[in-house]
């Protein structure tokens, strides 16, 4: 009686395969397998950091006019929308490979601490969004001068 060894990751790849096949795109007369354009749900690159004074955040947002984009902080809460469209539409059923994101976007950041609001900053420069929000006194640290008792 032969021992008949199961590898788990065997079956994986088979699955993957199988998977892969069924939603390849038609293979194109050129031999090149074509790629349509989505207009997904999307979700930019971002960096955050966090000083004593303030949260910076950058977002890459390439290719995308300052028009197209909407920020929106409530409470402690930032919110950053928009929307970036193909820029060729009238050749995109032309194009064999599109790997760069089209469509809507929405990201929403739990900022864990109260922000003064009125002194917020955007600025958008090199397909770059960068925000700066200063945090309200109330949560910078304070410090107390211990002097002598007499």
């Amino acid at each position: 009686m032969d021992v008949l060894r199961w590898n788990p990751l065997e079956d994986l790849r088979a699955l993957q395969d199988e998977m892969n096949r069924l939603f390849e795109q038609r293979t194109a007369p050129t031999g090149h397998r074509r790629e349509h354009v989505s207009s997904r749900v999307w979700s930019p690159a971002v960096d955050v950091y966090e000083d004593e004074d303030e949260i910076v955040l950058y977002a890459e947002l390439a290719g995308m006019k300052q028009s197209d984009i909407t920020i929106e902080l409530l409470s402690d809460s930032l919110t950053i929308r928009g929307e970036r469209n193909f820029p060729d539409n009238e050749r995109k059923d032309k194009y064999i490979r599109v790997e760069r994101p089209y469509g809507r976007f929405q990201r929403v950041f739990t900022l864990g601490v109260p922000i003064n609001q009125e002194a917020v900053k955007a600025s958008y420069r090199d397909g770059v969004l960068e925000i700066h929000m200063p945090k309200a006194e109330e949560t910078k640290p304070r410090r107390v001068e211990v002097k002598v008792a007499e």
